[in-house]
């Protein structure tokens, strides 16, 4: 019995330790399940995406590399803040989340796609091949702006900010190149227009304004956290 109670009492214990993570959860499972609807009924987008600049951007498949890197660069920084920085965490979940948000609603009111992946691969290697996969399951819609781009911006901005990783020149430096090669690569494998780019790198320059410059989403996101936790009053 005394063993189950302890047992008990560690589970509560972390359950109330990493309490955060629900809303993580719960945001993941609504973004997915958006992002899949859209994925299969976005067929033929209203709106084709394309600006003059794209026509100068050669194809490189190179830079399916950074690309890919994109899904660990997101997972770990944002599983460092959750467990080691809860102030950083916050922030960056409402940062990533609300132009996540955003992006869905947008993709949903103007279905939107482009037409700049090229018809036949320009060279045979593993790179084109990855590409190649990549585009199979990745459709050429819901693209603006794109999340790659503002997400990497959102994670560096998560890092140079963090009092803990100030001291840590080489972690902010790979955030950097990691961020940078990120956004190049949105462009140079044809998965973005450069105005899916410009749009992200707008959006992500007034969440930066609203999250990080001034507390007022962070003070909203803490009332709707204090009222969740209020407990009511017995007479």
């Amino acid at each position: 019995m005394e063993s189950f109670k302890k047992k008990s009492y560690s589970l509560l214990r972390f359950a109330r330790k990493y309490r955060h993570a629900v809303p993580l959860i719960i945001y993941g499972i609504i973004y997915l399940s958006w992002f899949a609807y859209l994925e299969k009924t976005v067929v033929r987008p209203s709106r084709i995406i394309h600006v003059p600049l794209d026509d100068k951007i050669p194809f490189c498949e190179i830079f399916v590399i950074p690309y890919m890197l994109w899904f660990l660069y997101v997972a770990v920084t944002v599983a460092y803040f959750f467990f080691r920085d809860r102030d950083g965490y916050t922030r960056a979940f409402i940062f990533l989340s609300t132009g996540m948000t955003v992006f869905l609603l947008i993709s949903t009111l103007w279905p939107n796609g482009h037409n700049l992946r090229p018809y036949i691969m320009p060279r045979d290697n593993i790179f084109t091949e990855m590409v190649s996969a990549l585009y199979r399951t990745d459709t050429p819609t819901n693209l603006w702006p794109s999340i790659h781009v503002y997400n990497s911006l959102g994670c560096h901005i998560a890092v140079m900010n963090s009092e803990r990783l100030k001291k840590h020149k080489g972690i902010r430096a790979v955030s950097f190149i990691l961020c940078v090669s990120i956004i190049m690569s949105t462009m140079f494998i044809k998965q973005h227009s450069v105005f899916d780019v410009t749009t992200a790198f707008i959006m992500a320059t007034v969440m930066y304004g609203l999250v990080y410059q001034s507390d007022i989403l962070l003070n909203l996101h803490r009332n709707a956290q204090n009222r969740r936790n209020r407990k009511p009053m017995v007479s």
